[in-house]
């Protein structure tokens, strides 16, 4: 575990606006920050930021928290990642309370991340793409896989070039020379243990030695959420000549025989779970937190393809069948995602497939289309990335895709009627496994078309009506109110009013709530407020208990007000509040209404004398009512003392009206 004491310490030291400003374009308004939120897409700015708490709010999607928070949400981090990750990133040490065995496996997945990032530059430099480095000399069978996949040529100016160069850059993608051991005798140079590389599976243990896994392939890096390289994925190029390999590569084995398999992935390590990652998420991660949809391909230069035209959500499995624990990863940044699968049969069996991850991560899976034997890099390559987005842009939700490729395949119309009963009880069971009644009510529509078709057959009625009430069976949902009906807010009374004013200025300075004329209104809150205020308070005496013992000089006296107000750990006061000002809190917080204390007290005070008039005419007005229930015993002076109450009644409320 990690102490409190260092986490605390870590917020404090975290700039959360330079944080949160790598990716937010931040400007300055008032004493807050203010940009386009990066969870949903927007045109006006509602994302704010509090640099003194360290807390953010968008009230647009009500998303709010503090710098951790931000980490975990951007990053798909849990919480502790987030913790070490800033922690890293302010240069505090973590002294976490674990075991040896926990601190060496730590060890070891650093040095694994650093073994990788050395293999990927060696790559990177093989390649050659970048100024600074110098191809090797057969690095042009990777250079032209690439320009088969729509790369400009090397040296080309244009948008095109600049978007590939960028993409290639972002996706680390390298060369892996055909010799045995080009990446091994590079790591010795850099004082690399063969062990570390066999252990990262970027080196095989033979009987001479260590040798390269990975050779004469083109190179893609394998990234986590964070940026650190876990894998790696190689794809085959064409068969070197002979007379090349003898010149260049003397001792790299003969590529004659069979052809190799056409990619070869790392083998799992402690940082690497190929069930578990996604191919292209850290790259794209800023675009799914924008447009809140994934886009889900198969292989890697689709992925690549795909982002060097500008379509930067797009992601792939790695060298597996899309898993649960992958769709669970994704829906950490988007809740949505369209399946674009290859059109042949390998890809709508894999698109088939999809459907129970996704539930088990609880996505939105919509499916896309492709032209058989299509896949989305050659669209992107034939006829542009509109062409593909247009595509995309026609997904239809999983369930009724998979039902509509039951009923519309060819295969349905050439069958007989007990093959039809088949194909009609699987999209029933389709049906009655989707979790969500109002999707099941889609399937009404798509039961008529089956009707229909039947029908066109010569199903005998007796058939039809069973397969109809199969249908209707399943179309019947277990007892559901349905959506509740949206509610209006209630409008709040003037005294609600009154109380959020008070409430809010406290929030603006919580040190206000220490102020001896702001206190003896403090009774008069009621409710939610009350309990938030209270909260508040406790709040403020344990820091103004922290601020008293740190105090060293009297100079500091006057930083007293300013180191309580920043000392509030908005994130965590807000999980104290009652759920219903809640909201009301997180965007005060993040967006105060006063910028200096002196009219934040101003405020607070007009209303607890708001309050105050409130208070003594409902008890005037309760003292009234009982004395006129009991009119009949007065004597003649009780008779006029009610008249006269009633009549100072009535003045202070014709005061009161014209003064509000």
């Amino acid at each position: 575990m990690i102490p409190q004491e260092t986490i605390a310490r870590i917020k404090e030291r975290t700039d959360i606006v330079a944080l949160i400003g790598e990716t937010v374009r931040l400007v300055r308004r008032g004493r807050s920050f203010v940009g386009l939120c990066p969870f949903h897409k927007e045109k006006s700015p509602s994302f704010h930021v509090h640099p003194e708490r360290g807390f953010f709010h968008c009230f647009g999607c009500q998303e709010s928290g503090s710098s951790i928070d931000f980490a975990m949400k951007t990053n798909g981090l849990d919480f502790i990642e987030a913790v070490r990750m800033l922690a890293d990133r302010a240069g505090i040490p973590i002294e976490e309370k674990a075991s040896d065995a926990s601190r060496i496996h730590k060890s070891e997945r650093d040095e694994l991340y650093a073994v990788n990032a050395l293999a990927a530059t060696y790559w990177e430099r093989c390649l050659g793409l970048s100024e600074s480095s110098r191809p090797h000399p057969m690095a042009s069978y990777a250079i032209h896989e690439l320009e088969k996949r729509g790369m400009p040529k090397p040296g080309t100016k244009s948008p095109e070039a600049e978007r590939w160069m960028r993409a290639v850059a972002a996706f680390r993608i390298g060369y892996a020379p055909p010799g045995w051991d080009g990446l091994s005798r590079f790591l010795r140079e850099q004082g690399i243990s063969p062990v570390i590389g066999e252990r990262a599976g970027l080196l095989v243990a033979g009987a001479r030695g260590h040798y390269d896994r990975f050779r004469h392939r083109l190179m893609f890096a394998v990234v986590d959420a964070l940026g650190r390289i876990i894998a790696f994925s190689g794809r085959a190029l064409a068969t070197p000549a002979r007379e090349e390999l003898s010149k260049h590569e003397p001792s790299a084995p003969s590529y004659d025989g069979d052809p190799p398999a056409k990619y070869i992935n790392s083998p799992e390590s402690p940082v690497y779970k190929k069930g578990e990652q996604l191919f292209g998420l850290f790259q794209a991660k800023q675009a799914l937190r924008q447009r809140q949809q994934a886009i889900l391909v198969e292989g890697n230069f689709d992925v690549v393809s795909l982002h060097a035209g500008g379509i930067e959500n797009a992601l792939a499995p790695l060298g597996t069948a899309f898993t649960g624990e992958q769709a669970k990863l994704l829906k950490r940044f988007a809740p949505t995602v369209v399946v674009l699968f290859d059109g042949d049969a390998a890809g709508k069996k894999a698109t088939r497939a999809a459907r129970v991850p996704c539930q088990e991560g609880g996505l939105d899976a919509m499916v896309a289309t492709l032209p058989l034997g299509k896949d989305p890099d050659e669209i992107v390559r034939a006829e542009g990335p509109a062409a593909l987005m247009a595509r995309v842009q026609e997904a239809r939700g999983m369930l009724e895709y998979l039902i509509q490729d039951a009923l519309d395949d060819q295969r349905f119309q050439g069958a007989g009627v007990s093959e039809q009963a088949a194909r009609v009880r699987a999209v029933v069971k389709l049906v009655a496994d989707e979790p969500d009644p109002n999707l099941r009510l889609q399937a009404k529509r798509l039961a008529d078309e089956l009707s229909n078709k039947l029908i066109v057959r010569g199903s005998q009625t007796t058939d039809l009506t069973q397969l109809e009430r199969l249908v209707a069976t399943a179309l019947r949902a277990p007892a559901d109110a349905g959506p509740p009906e949206p509610t209006r807010e209630r409008r709040l009374t003037s005294d609600e009013r009154f109380q959020l004013a008070v409430y809010g200025a406290l929030l603006d300075f919580p040190s206000l709530a220490d102020d001896p004329g702001i206190q003896r209104g403090l009774a008069l809150l009621e409710g939610d407020v009350a309990l938030a205020t209270a909260s508040l308070r406790r709040y403020v005496a344990a820091a103004a208990a922290r601020v008293s013992n740190h105090r060293a000089s009297p100079e500091a006296e006057s930083e007293a007000s300013s180191t309580i107000e920043k000392t509030l750990d908005a994130a965590e006061f807000l999980a104290t509040l009652p759920r219903p000002i809640q909201s009301f809190s997180a965007r005060r917080l993040a967006s105060p209404s006063f910028d200096n204390a002196s009219d934040a007290r101003a405020e607070a005070l007009a209303n607890i004398s708001k309050l105050e008039r409130a208070l003594e005419k409902r008890q005037k007005l309760s003292t009234i009512s009982v004395l006129e229930r009991s009119a009949s015993t007065l004597d003649a002076e009780g008779e006029a003392a009610l008249r006269e109450l009633q009549e100072l009644a009535r003045r202070r409320k014709g005061l009161g009206n014209r003064g509000e």
